[in-house]
């Protein structure tokens, strides 16, 4: 009787221990859901109130079999659609959206090439849903914090997995959850491919003429149009 007594206690401290482990690890669950959708509720709503943004940046490339390539220069976005990458080191160069076409030119080569927008390939076109060009939940099947090593201490890491991947595979955002300042955004191809570009002196509705978001080819450069 006495050990049928001790099973009986042991067995229900186990369904007590259990069940209360249960409800720690479902809260745990829950506060962290939360979390996360208010963090990308939040900054939903900052980026589709910035008219514009500037920084400066620098983008580090690594691909499977070669060298890893690191350039630097400043980003300017604005509303609707529009953004403008001029590269200065190590190369110069200009990437630039009007929001319609899409614009690569290489002055070294003096050579412009133009594409759609909605048809490019271009990692740096997913910076347009920064401001106001996508919706996080309603573009991405999935969004998830990653225990990933910030570059910023306190800052979180998002990982958005694209609803249509095509050639994004996924993509990688490092913000400052207080100040929902972005610190780094990585952009993962299919291939394996993995672009991160790291801002510094960010200025939220920086002065931006329209002027600045329109391509001319300077006199001898050839423009081509691949899409």
């Amino acid at each position: 009787m006495a050990v049928q007594s001790m099973k009986g206690l042991y067995s229900g401290l186990y369904a007590q221990t259990f069940l209360v482990l249960s409800l720690i690890s479902s809260t745990q669950a829950f506060t962290e859901d939360a979390g996360l959708l208010q963090l990308i509720n939040a900054l939903q709503a900052k980026y589709n109130r910035l008219s514009s943004l500037a920084a400066d940046f620098t983008q580090v490339y690594a691909a499977p079999g070669e060298r890893v390539r690191q350039e630097s220069g400043h980003l300017l976005l604005k509303k609707p659609g529009r953004a403008r990458w001029d590269y200065l080191t190590p190369e110069v160069k200009l990437y630039l959206s009007d929001g319609r076409w899409f614009y690569e030119y290489l002055p070294a080569e003096r050579l412009a090439t133009r594409s759609r927008v909605k048809e490019t390939n271009d990692p740096r076109v997913p910076f347009l849903f920064l401001l106001g060009r996508s919706n996080l939940r309603r573009d991405f099947k999935r969004i998830e914090l990653l225990n990933e090593s910030p570059i910023r201490a306190g800052n979180r890491v998002l990982r958005l997995i694209p609803k249509r991947a095509q050639q994004l595979r996924e993509l990688r955002l490092e913000v400052d959850p207080v100040t929902l300042q972005l610190t780094r955004l990585s952009f993962v191809d299919v291939a394996g491919a993995r672009s991160d570009f790291l801002f510094s002196n960010i200025r939220e509705n920086a002065p931006a003429s329209d002027e600045l978001f329109i391509f001319t080819p300077p006199a001898g450069v050839e423009l081509r149009t691949g899409n």
